[in-house]
């Protein structure tokens, strides 16, 4: 078994971990894997993690019973005589660690912006004035077996949106009747009114463009978007992306989960189409807008 924990974590990264592993926590993963994937999971993780942290703890057979291993953290693997410990540093060594990544020859306040630009790099909240929300329907909760079918998105320009994307993607197998009945959406509906998933994809990724995303549940969101892309043969797109679970699990603690409607309800938002995209982007806008004045 190994145990990930990571903060700061890309949708790409948290991709690949919740094909292998289960996410039980905010950016914890939990499960069990060869050695030659657990070495290609962290590999990935070290290639794409550029500001968050990274611990990964896994079993062996030393005299520990596990190894472990960091990544972009001030405290350091050290062996004891086939013990292996974490050194903690002193305050001053951590400080000294941050101004050592800073270029020689800056002056004092070029130094204190570029710290300020690291620490900015941890908020997890856009300012930026052009950006996308979006969100999918799909016939279940597995990448690997389920299908897109449907995708919406929202182009929001200066906090109002400018543009719309609502696209019902054709399936290869028939619509459980649960499906039909949570999202209103018919076999009927997707024969008539459905496109290929390449077209549908291939119009996303132009709406998108190099935009960030807003989404509710992005490895949800992202994974499906990575095995479809991957499918067609097209290429995934890697914009920054804000996850507004992950953001309500930071400012919200008096609600008994964080799906979707939950949240809406909690900001007094309309959930009666809730389950159709287009509607849900609303939503996740909405819930957005209203955890950013938190």
């Amino acid at each position: 078994m190994i145990v990930i924990t990571l903060s700061d974590c890309p949708p790409k990264v948290r991709g690949d971990l919740s094909k292998w592993l289960i996410e039980i926590n905010t950016g914890v993963y939990v499960g069990q894997v060869s050695a030659r994937v657990r070495e290609e999971l962290w590999k990935r993780i070290c290639e794409n993690l550029h500001t968050g942290r990274a611990t990964m703890v896994f079993h062996t057979m030393g005299e520990q019973h596990m190894d472990f291993r960091v990544h972009n953290t001030t405290w350091e693997p050290v062996d004891f005589d086939g013990l292996k410990l974490m050194r903690r540093p002193l305050p001053s060594a951590r400080e000294h660690s941050q101004t050592m990544v800073l270029e020689k020859g800056f002056s004092k306040a070029a130094k204190m912006q570029k710290v300020d630009r690291i620490k900015q790099a941890h908020k997890r909240t856009l300012k930026e004035d052009s950006y996308i929300v979006l969100d999918l329907e799909t016939t279940g909760l597995s990448c690997s077996v389920h299908e897109i079918i449907e995708i919406a998105a929202l182009s929001i320009v200066h906090d109002t949106v400018e543009a719309e994307l609502s696209i019902l993607v054709q399936c290869q197998t028939l619509l459980l009747d649960n499906i039909s009945k949570l999202t209103g959406i018919t076999d009927e509906m997707l024969q008539q009114q459905g496109i290929p998933l390449y077209q549908a994809l291939s119009q996303l990724i132009a709406f998108v463009g190099n935009r960030s995303i807003v989404c509710h549940n992005a490895a949800f969101d992202f994974g499906f978007l990575h095995a479809a892309c991957q499918r067609v043969g097209l290429s995934m797109f890697h914009n920054p992306c804000i996850d507004t679970l992950t953001l309500a699990r930071r400012k919200i603690f008096d609600v008994v989960d964080y799906k979707l409607n939950t949240i809406a309800s909690y900001f007094s938002l309309d959930t009666s189409n809730h389950h159709r995209a287009l509607a849900d982007c609303y939503l996740t806008y909405g819930i957005y807008k209203k955890l950013n004045e938190l």
